[in-house]
């Protein structure tokens, strides 16, 4: 399977960078990172990146699993990304992170946004399979 990346670093403050990248899988699906934060400073940015990435792609998975801080802007970066996911027919879903989920429990109740608990149940999900159960040790 060949694999091809990008990566655009958009930084913020020496503290605090978000930098996205993206890596494609044949035959078109896209596989969006985002690191660092997501707040009103740069959510436009993140929703710009993946739009355009949206218009080759015919599933997108956004990797947010390495953001530590969601900001309400980033909500609704997400719910752009929704929109012109419909607009364009392309099928998407999140891998939240902590902060990720916090936000969306709160913005997101009725889970209308798709997420999935790992990248690999993301490409599942979009390759139309059936992601495998995560085991959890039950303490005694």
């Amino acid at each position: 399977m060949t694999a091809i990346s990008t990566s655009v670093p958009i930084d913020r403050t020496d503290d605090s960078p978000a930098a996205f990248a993206t890596r494609w899988l044949p035959p078109s699906t896209a596989v969006i990172s985002a690191r660092g934060e997501i707040d009103a400073v740069n959510a436009a940015d993140f929703a710009d990146y993946v739009s355009h990435h949206i218009a080759r792609a015919e599933r997108v998975a956004i990797d947010l699993s390495e953001v530590h801080f969601f900001g309400t802007a980033g909500f609704y970066a997400l719910t752009d990304i929704e929109v012109r996911c419909s607009a364009s027919d392309v099928e998407w879903v999140v891998v939240p992170s902590k902060a990720v989920n916090r936000l969306l429990r709160v913005c997101d109740p009725d889970s209308a946004l798709h997420t999935c608990y790992s990248v690999a149940a993301a490409l599942s999900t979009l390759n139309g399979k059936a992601p495998l159960l995560q085991l959890v040790t039950k303490s005694r």
